[in-house]
């Protein structure tokens, strides 16, 4: 039983590579036998692709992973159908063991429906491509391997979908509508796949009851789809029949929502447990900052420059911060939004390398708002990465349309920031690791150990430095 055990745990943490070749392999298998055991776990590996494949498009833009999953929706949707009967076809058998009228029909209906599909799904799984297949196989892993398991990105990403499971249970609680426990199915299965394949220490600790209300919530779904169907053939003789019908299914239904609902409301709900093993209010930023370095480092052919710029951008705000130069209470978040944008501030050169900081603005702000980062938050960072280079941010620009003064000054100013720590980054060199500053009267003194003034970013310094110095209304001496 441990070794079991031991296997269990083994599979449900692989990765990637082991659930693309088992796709391959169940193929195989399900090919001499459309069993429902087969054409489960055919499924199973399936769906961890396509839920992987979800997890990683969040940071990587590389087509192969919808083509990989579109690949394996349409084989995914034509197993389901068959899936669907068979289960029916179980559920028939349970809730009517002496067979009545009712029964009787269902099952003609749903064994003729069987038949059907199993044709359909044999027809599917010939022309399943298994030569793309392999080559995403090969692709997909290394490109997965940029974001490791247990990433604070994937923190965010799973604080993300708790935010939905969140929403839908609330919905579903105050309609209790067969759409809302559906949707909340769906939710819950996101959630599910994100601490199952991302984030194994937490899979460890939640992953059984996910399961299990995952299955409640399954199985009343497939009461319901088989309530429809029974109505749809007109499958009851009478009035008693339905009646008689519609109490066992309801029977059915009642016990499974009523587990639901008392292991996910009150003290002791699941839900809040969930929350409280994902990133605390204090640990959001840093949480999404993680999502953003590795969505850029995608984009971004040089993100080890970006990060160092980032750090030495950081280390300018907290110098100017210490000397009383950054205003107070205009954007709180404005340290973050400064971080956010030096790490995202080249991902347009995955678009065109001249001029790729227009290209970045787009792309940043095409960007949905995410938890931590609201569509404000998203405007201001995607100016500073536009202004990190290039022409100079002007007060009537349409970009900056419709803010105050005083939010406006402060983002050129960390225009000025981000633009002046670029100027210290030198590729493959990166000798410029620490900035402190300290005001000496009217003038700033920016220190940079291995900095020399004869050094060749010395030009790129007078010209970057103009910005801040304009919005300081100080002269800046480095040295």
């Amino acid at each position: 039983m441990e070794l079991q055990a031991l296997e269990i745990r083994t599979i449900e943490s692989a990765g990637l590579d082991f659930w693309m070749t088992s796709v391959i392999r169940e193929c195989d298998r399900v090919q001499n036998e459309l069993a429902p055991d087969p054409i489960h776990d055919l499924r199973v590996a399936l769906r961890r692709c396509r839920s992987m494949a979800d997890g990683y498009m969040a940071f990587d833009p590389h087509p192969a992973w919808k083509q990989m999953k579109d690949e394996g929706r349409r084989l995914f949707q034509q197993l389901g159908a068959l899936r669907d009967t068979q289960v029916m076809l179980a559920w028939n058998e349970k809730l009517a063991p002496s067979a009545d009228a009712a029964s009787f029909a269902l099952n003609r209906h749903l064994t003729y429906e069987e038949g059907r599909l199993k044709e359909g799904a044999s027809e599917a799984i010939r022309r399943f491509n298994r030569k793309k297949w392999l080559a995403w196989t090969k692709l997909l892993g290394k490109h997965a391997l940029r974001v490791p398991a247990g990433s604070l990105a994937f923190h965010h990403l799973a604080l993300e979908r708790w935010s939905e499971v969140h929403h839908l249970h609330r919905q579903a609680l105050r309609n209790r509508s067969h759409i809302g426990y559906h949707r909340l199915r769906i939710g819950l299965k996101k959630f599910r796949y994100t601490i199952e394949n991302f984030l194994p220490d937490l899979h460890s600790l939640w992953g059984p009851e996910l399961k299990e209300l995952q299955d409640l919530l399954g199985e009343v779904h497939d009461l319901d789809v088989l309530w429809r169907t029974a109505v749809l053939i007109k499958a009851f003789p009478g009035d008693t029949a339905r009646l008689e019908w519609r109490r066992r299914i309801e029977d059915e239904r009642f016990w499974r929502l009523q587990s639901y609902h008392a292991r996910m409301t009150g003290k002791a709900s699941l839900l809040s447990a969930w929350r409280s093993g994902l990133p605390a209010a204090d640990r959001i930023q840093p949480a999404l900052l993680a999502r953003i370095g590795s969505w850029a480092a995608y984009r971004d052919p040089d993100s080890a420059s970006s990060m160092h710029v980032a750090i030495l951008a950081l280390q300018l705000y907290d110098g100017l911060d210490s000397l009383g130069l950054i205003p107070e209470g205009v954007l709180p978040n404005a340290r973050f939004m400064l971080n956010a944008a030096a790490l995202a501030q080249k991902v347009g050169i995955s678009r065109a390398r001249k001029k790729h900081q227009i290209h970045s603005y787009r792309i940043i702000r095409r960007l949905k708002p995410q938890t931590g980062c609201d569509a404000e938050c998203l405007r201001y960072m995607a100016l500073v990465a536009r202004f990190h280079r290039g022409s100079l941010p002007r007060p009537g620009q349409k970009a900056f349309a419709g803010m105050s003064g005083d939010v406006k000054s402060l983002v050129f100013m960390l225009c000025g920031i981000l633009r002046l720590a670029n100027s210290f980054d030198v590729p493959r060199q990166r000798r410029i690791n620490r900035l402190e500053l300290k005001r000496q009267g009217d003038v700033l003194i920016l220190t940079a150990p291995g900095y020399s003034a004869n050094d060749k970013m010395a030009e790129r310094l007078a010209a970057a430095r103009h910005l801040l110095e304009s919005c300081l209304r100080l002269p800046i001496l480095i040295g």
